[in-house]
């Protein structure tokens, strides 16, 4: 069932705009009741001030009300096994648990599997602020 979710990462990357780094990323993340949210990075002249494949899925994910993420795929077209940047790590982790499956993909499908935890193990917890 995960291949699916490469191929949603693989067509959202299809709708990257990114046209100063022409580094074209794509992401997709899949919800316990096996709704799937995809989403390109998006750039703008204000280098870097575009937003990553992960941050727009997620923003599709949050205006759809959200949900338990069990799964996250990402794939960029000139990087195979490519992870989340830094940002995007901290901003999946918010939503996601550590035991949630992330999968580093390369052009014909997943490459390699880890976990949220294993990507960032010691992220910022949201109920430390409170």
């Amino acid at each position: 069932m995960s291949h699916d979710l490469f191929e949603a990462a693989r067509t959202a990357m299809a709708s990257a705009y990114a046209p100063y780094s022409k580094f074209p990323v794509g992401a997709a993340l899949r919800t316990a009741d096996g709704k799937v949210f995809a989403g390109a990075n998006i750039e703008v002249a204000s280098f870097p001030e575009g937003w990553c494949a992960e941050t727009t899925a997620l923003g599709h994910y949050i205006m759809a009300g959200g949900g338990k993420i069990t799964e996250i795929a990402v794939v960029a077209e000139k990087m195979d096994r490519i992870t989340p940047c830094g940002g995007c790590r901290q901003r999946l982790a918010e939503f996601a648990g550590p035991d949630t499956l992330l999968h580093l993909c390369d052009q014909s499908g997943i490459a390699q599997t880890m976990t949220m935890a294993e990507i960032l193990p010691l992220g910022f917890a949201g109920d430390t602020l409170k």
